[in-house]
Formats: C-alpha cells, structure tokens, sequence
C-alpha cells in the first residue's frame, strides 16, 4: 500500500459484534488471564487498541515494531534509559527540542551518563564520539530554527562507530521523512503534534525493529507511560487523515515563508523550502516535503514580540504545535524555557525568534493575518 492508503487502512481491528469500521474501544485496566498465552494489561503496552496503533504507525514508518506512550518525553526519555547506563556516553545534537534538551542535562548524570552536545552536522557529531559512547541521538529538521542533518552521513558514521541512532522525527512525520529507510536504528514522536493533528492529544510514539522495541517496553513498563483506550482510539482516527493534513499544512507553510522572506518587518526566515536555506537541497534530498513549521525574526522597531502576537487575529499564540489551526510562540518562553539562556543564545534562539506552526487554513488569509499584525494595530 502506498502512504495515504496505510493511514487509512493499516492497523484497525474490525468489531465483530456490531461490523462497525472502527477499532473498538477497550477501556478495560483488568483483563482475564487463565488460559491464555500472555497476560494483557495497559502498562504492558498490549491492549488491542495499542496494539493496533503501533502496527499503523510502523506501517508509516517503515518498522517490526513500536511502543506508544502517553506523551513524547515519555518515549524519548524510555528509549534513552533503555540503552544507557553507568558508564556509557551519548552524542545529542545541540538543537534539539528543550524538553530532550533539559531532560539529558537534569537526569544524565544521576545515572552516571556521559553525554556531549554537538553542532548540527555529521562531522560535528562524529568528532564528539568517543570509545564508551552508544548512542547518537538527533532531530532533523530542527526544533525552532529548522535546521537540516545529513541522516544518511550520520547512520553509516554511526555503523563504522558501532552506534545506536536515535532520531526525533516529530516536525517531519513519517509522511515526509522515513528514517529509518536512511539507516535510522530508532524513530520517536511527540504524538501530541502532527500525529494527533488536531491539539486535543497527549501522546508519544516509537517506530524500530522488533528486538529494540522489546528492549524499550522492558524499560518502559517500569515507568509506566502507557497510553489510555480512548486516547489510542482518537490518534487511530487522527491518524488517518495525516497525509493531507500534512501536505496542506506544508504547503500554506512554503507560501507564507515567501512572504514574510519578501516583507518588510520580518527578519531572517527559517524554512528548508526556501532555495535560500543552507539545508534546502539535503532537505530536497531526505525529505518528499518541507513541512509545515518556520521560524523568523521580528525585525521591527516599534513592534514587540508580544504586541506582534496580540494583534494577530488568526493565528494564535499557544504553546505545541502540529495542530489544524495556525499557532506561534517566541520559544525563549516556551519550547526551550528549560534551558539556559547560554545554551539558547549558542543555539542562536534569541528573544525575537517566533515559531509558526502553520495549519490548514488558507494559506492566504494567514499571510493577510501577519501582514495586519506587523503593521501594529494591535500594539
């Protein structure tokens, strides 16, 4: 089956009660278990709903198998306590989302974790390696400034290293980039976003092989970040519109990072479809589309960033991201509030730096949305 058709028709389970469409719901936490062959249970991440949610997912992604979790810090932070400990050392890359970002600097070192951060490129990454180091851990394209890595050049550095990958695939979604087809061991989601699409989720997701995703739900059952019945069921619903969800999304983003690239009041765009872009022919070359996330800087004298967002009328100002409507945060507050302003400022994420989530709204109506915000009516 082609994309759109795996959103639609991959991992369901039919009722044979009523022969509806639709997965049921099985909102049970207490499951009988003489004669059977495994013991069911949410926190054991094996309930149909579950599992018929991974199956759809790794599906999309191209993987054996997967885990999904109430939330993408409980996937990320799962995956990486199920392949380190005392002892070992980890290669993250620096531009990472603020959550991975806090969570490696507040908790690696309680379990006696070395880690390193490196600069967005292969070489970057390959220079912080050393002999104890197991596993690489990147995002591409980049949360906020939308920077793009070579995957490719990093997963065969990381075969000749002998190195676990691991790579945040949130603001891609499997629609526009399969990792795990460009050597990637691991792929997570924070499912909150694009995945649920519709900002009423609290999810994460893991796509890999089947003898990783044993190894993580090992690890994860002791932490006990499974997903509810009916949450599995919304994200199977969300999900299958996630193609032309992302696609439209995409594609408002690409004309409104043509305006604001041309328009007055509007600093530096970040967006890899921009032919500008330093990572625009990576991107062309790892991805079948740009996304839907930019970023820019307010570049105006008499206008803050807040009154900008204040004057919006479309667009709302809201932390997340990935949803139907169009959203924008300054993530100094928000994404990256938990790390220092040291690590921001080296980071290049600086107090005018808006993040714009755009939606699938017409793409026209938002550009006349931000053209009225800059002129400052709403100062």
């Amino acid at each position: 089956m082609r994309i759109d058709t795996k959103c639609v028709h991959s991992g369901s389970a039919r009722d044979t009660i009523s022969r509806g469409l639709n997965t049921p719901i099985f909102p049970s936490s207490a499951y009988e278990y003489l004669d059977t062959e495994s013991t069911v249970y949410p926190r054991y991440f094996n309930t149909v709903n579950q599992r018929v949610l991974v199956e759809k997912i790794c599906e999309l992604e191209g993987a054996e198998d997967g885990v999904v979790f109430s939330s993408g810090m409980a996937a990320i932070s799962s995956v990486l306590l199920s392949f380190l400990k005392a002892g070992d050392h980890a290669v993250l890359q620096d531009e990472i989302y603020g959550g991975s970002h806090a969570f490696v600097t507040a908790f690696f070192h309680r379990f006696g974790i070395e880690y390193s951060f490196a600069a967005t490129s292969a070489e970057a990454i390959e220079a912080a390696i050393r002999p104890e180091t197991r596993l690489l851990f990147i995002e591409t394209p980049t949360n906020p400034l939308l920077n793009v890595l070579d995957i490719r050049a990093v997963t065969a550095m990381a075969r000749r290293k002998g190195c676990l990958t691991v790579i945040d695939n949130t603001f891609a979604t499997p629609i526009l980039q399969n990792p795990i087809a460009l050597g990637i061991d691991i792929v997570v989601h924070s499912g909150t976003k694009y995945l649920g699409g519709h900002s009423d989720l609290s999810c994460g997701a893991v796509a890999t092989s089947s003898e990783l995703a044993l190894k993580i739900r090992n690890t994860a059952v002791n932490f006990g970040g499974n997903l509810n019945a009916l949450t599995c069921y919304l994200l199977e619903r969300s999900l299958k519109t996630l193609a032309i969800r992302v696609r439209q999304q995409s594609a408002n983003a690409f004309k409104v990072a043509q305006f604001l690239e041309g328009e007055g009041g509007f600093g530096k765009v970040n967006y890899p479809g921009l032919s500008g872009h330093p990572g625009h022919e990576m991107a062309r070359s790892q991805m079948s589309g740009f996304g839907a996330m930019l970023s820019f800087e307010l570049d105006h004298p008499d206008l803050s960033v807040d009154a900008f967002m204040k004057g919006l009328k479309l667009i709302i100002p809201a932390v997340s991201l990935g949803g139907i409507e169009s959203t924008i945060c300054d993530p100094a507050r928000t994404s990256h509030a938990k790390v220092s302003a040291e690590v921001r400022a080296r980071q290049g994420i600086s107090g005018n730096l808006l993040r714009l989530s755009v939606g699938i709204e017409d793409a026209d109506d938002l550009i006349e949305d931000l053209a009225q915000a800059a002129e400052g009516k709403g100062k």
